[in-house]
């Protein structure tokens, strides 16, 4: 079963001003269907590992035959990357998450502030193309970023939440200036989502 691109789960101008309008566009209706489509294409021999949920792909990603592995890493990771994307903003976001999600963030890195501080930092000191991640290590929250569409995933660590720091996420509105993007991309986060994901990765379920 072929995958297919997730529907936005709001509008496309629903993060206005924080994330432009034609950037949602050309990054879900474009980046993302092109990930999709060239996923499909690269597993159209291997029907077997298209039927498998994208996530346990990735996390049995050496099982990939190697002639399309580097195809399903690139595409694949993209296609899983983007729908958490979406998924963990929204219109109204932003502000602090409550419950186990901000008590475990306070327990392991001191503070909110400190915490976002660490995860701009992943982003802003990653060279080139990629992501930052909040992701769940071996029972422990851990900030990192990977290289271009790379999954955490693929390192057996889960992803909590994560920003994407390629060029096409902020350019149009944001040009090189990468630091104000990730200052202005806390303003879209949907923390009831995040905290979802995290309540999932601790039982297994993500």
């Amino acid at each position: 079963m072929a995958y297919t691109l997730p529907s936005l789960p709001y509008a496309t101008n629903a993060l206005e001003p924080h994330i432009d309008t034609m950037t949602m566009e050309i990054h879900h209706g474009r980046h993302h269907k092109a990930y999709v489509d060239n996923v499909n294409k690269a597993l159209e021999s291997h029907a077997e590992l298209a039927n498998k949920p994208i996530e346990k792909l990735l996390r049995e990603i050496s099982q990939v035959p190697e002639n399309v592995r580097q195809a399903v890493i690139n595409n694949g990771g993209g296609h899983a990357n983007h729908a958490m994307f979406w998924e963990i903003m929204g219109p109204g976001g932003g502000g602090n998450p409550s419950g186990p999600l901000a008590d475990d963030i306070n327990k392991t890195f001191q503070s909110f502030d400190n915490f976002k501080a660490q995860v701009k930092q992943a982003g802003v000191g990653r060279f080139g193309s990629g992501w930052a991640w909040l992701v769940l290590a071996d029972g422990q929250l851990k900030i990192i970023s990977s290289a271009n569409q790379d999954s955490p995933y693929m390192s057996g660590q889960t992803p909590i939440m994560g920003v994407d720091v390629w060029e096409h996420a902020y350019y149009l509105k944001y040009q090189n200036k990468r630091p104000d993007y990730l200052d202005a991309w806390w303003n879209t986060v949907n923390w009831t989502k995040v905290a979802e994901r995290y309540s999932k990765a601790k039982s297994g379920s993500l």
